[in-house]
C-alpha cells in the first residue's frame, strides 16, 4: 500500500478505524464523478499512515538536542539500576578515587618522580664518614673525618666501599621498579573510573581500597628510598689506638649533582673548542674534574694522538690545535676519589669544527708528518 491510496469502505461500514483517529480520515480532496439516478456513492476516505508509539513523527533525528550526552546517559542508566543509597555510596566512592588519584597519583607528581629517578641515576654516589655520637661542642680531633680515614682499616674500607656500591645499585633498582608500580596503579584506577561497571565500587570496594592501601605505602617506599640510606657494618673498622678511646662511627651514602657540558657556551672554531660544564647544585669546596676528548674516525696513524684525558680545577677549559672540520667527542666528570663508590654516568659533547681556509691560501695539515699535538689553556 502506498502513502495517501484511496479507500472505499463498503457501505454501512464506520468510518473509524483502530489507530485511526477523525483528522487522519478526512474526505478526499478529489470530488466523485456523477452517478445513475438511484445511486450513491459511499464516502472517500484518505489514509495517512503513521507509525505510532515511536514518536519518530515528532523526532528531528539530526538534532543534537534530540540525544543526552553520552556520559550522562550512562549515568542515569546506571542511577536506574541503583537504588538511591547504593547510588550515593557510589557517587562518595568515585569521588574518594579521584581525590587518591589526585593528590597520591596526578598526571604531574608521576613526571616529577620520573624526572628525579633519572637524576639519580646521572648522581655520583659517595661514604661519608660520620662520628655515632658527637657531644655539642666536641672538639676531639679524632673524630674529624680526615683524622677517621688515617685510623680506618684500608682493607675494611675497600670492602666497605664494595658494599656501598652493591647498595646504591639494588636502591636504583628498586625506585625503577616502585616507579613502574606507580605507573601501572594509574592506569589501573584510571581504567576502573571509566569503566561503567558499579559493582567494583558497590560489592567490590573492598579490593579497590586494599589497592589504593597498596599505592599509598608504594609511594611512602619511593619516596623513602630517594635518600641514600646508611651503610651497615658488621665489624669496627677503627681499633683501639693505644689508650685512645676511639669513637664509633657510621657510614653513610651521599649523593652530589651529575656534572653535565652548557651547550650553548661550548662552541667549536676551525682549530679549537671552548668547553664549559657546571654542576646544578655548587659544592661548597671547589672540585677536581677529568676532561677527556678524542677525534672522531681518525684517517692517519698521526690523527690517532688527537686524544686525551685532562685533570681541570675548574669549570672551563681550551683545546687548541685541533684539525678543522672534523669532529671531536669530549666527556666530563669528576676527578676519582677516595671516598666514591658508584659513578654510572658521564656527559658527553660532540662538536665539529669549522672548516679552514681553501688550499691555495693557506698549506693543508691533514696527513702531513710532524702534526702538532693539542695544546691545552684552563681559564
Amino acid at each position: 500500500m502506498r502513502w495517501g491510496t484511496r479507500i472505499f469502505p463498503p457501505r454501512g461500514a464506520s468510518r473509524h478505524r483502530v489507530g485511526l483517529s477523525n483528522q487522519e480520515l478526512r474526505p478526499a480532496a478529489t470530488p466523485p464523478p456523477p452517478l445513475a439516478p438511484g445511486t450513491s456513492w459511499p464516502c472517500v476516505w484518505t489514509m495517512n499512515l503513521q507509525v505510532t508509539g515511536l514518536g519518530l513523527d515528532k523526532m528531528k533525528l539530526d538534532s543534537p538536542q534530540s540525544f543526552l550526552d553520552q556520559e550522562e546517559a550512562e549515568e542515569a542508566e546506571e542511577q536506574q539500576l541503583l537504588a538511591p543509597a547504593a547510588w550515593r555510596t557510589y557517587m562518595e566512592r568515585r569521588a574518594a578515587l579521584r581525590e587518591f588519584l589526585t593528590a597520591e597519583l596526578s598526571p604531574q607528581l608521576l613526571k616529577r618522580h620520573h624526572a628525579r629517578m633519572e637524576l639519580l641515576r646521572k648522581c655520583s654516589y659517595y661514604i661519608e664518614i660520620l662520628p655515632k655520637h658527637l657531644a655539642l661542642g666536641d672538639q676531639n680531633p679524632l673524630v674529624l673525618p680526615s683524622t677517621m680515614f688515617q685510623l680506618i682499616d684500608p682493607w675494611k674500607f675497600q670492602r666497605m666501599k664494595k658494599v656501598g656500591t652493591a647498595q646504591t645499585k639494588i636502591q636504583l633498582l628498586l625506585l625503577g621498579d616502585l616507579l613502574e608500580q606507580l605507573d601501572r596503579g594509574r592506569a589501573e584506577l584510571d581504567a576502573l573510573l571509566e569503566s561503567p561497571d558499579p559493582r567494583p565500587f558497590v560489592a567490590g570496594w573492598g579490593l579497590v581500597e586494599q589497592r589504593l592501601a597498596d599505592l599509598s605505602a608504594v609511594v611512602d617506599s619511593f619516596l623513602a628510598l630517594m635518600v641514600p640510606g646508611r651503610l651497615h657494618i658488621k665489624h669496627r673498622l677503627v681499633s683501639d689506638v693505644g689508650a685512645t678511646k676511639i669513637p664509633h662511627i657510621r657510614l653513610m651514602l651521599s649523593t652530589k649533582m651529575p656534572v653535565v657540558f652548557d651547550r650553548k657556551e661550548s662552541v667549536a672554531h676551525q682549530d679549537w673548542v671552548s668547553l664549559r660544564w657546571f654542576v646544578t647544585i655548587q659544592p661548597a669546596a671547589p672540585e677536581q674534574f677529568e676532561l677527556r676528548f678524542k677525534l672522531l674516525d681518525p684517517r692517519t696513524q698521526q690523527e690517532c694522538t688527537q686524544c686525551g684525558i685532562i685533570p681541570v680545577a675548574a669549570c672551563t677549559f681550551d683545546i687548541h690545535n685541533l684539525l678543522p672540520n672534523r669532529s671531536y667527542k669530549f666527556t666530563v666528570k669528576r676527578a676519582e676519589s677516595y671516598t666514591l663508590v658508584y659513578e654510572p654516568w658521564r656527559d658527553s659533547l660532540t662538536l665539529h669544527t669549522r672548516p679552514g681556509p681553501p688550499e691555495g691560501r693557506a698549506p693543508s695539515r691533514l696527513g702531513k708528518p710532524g702534526l702538532p699535538l693539542p695544546t691545552l689553556s684552563e681559564r
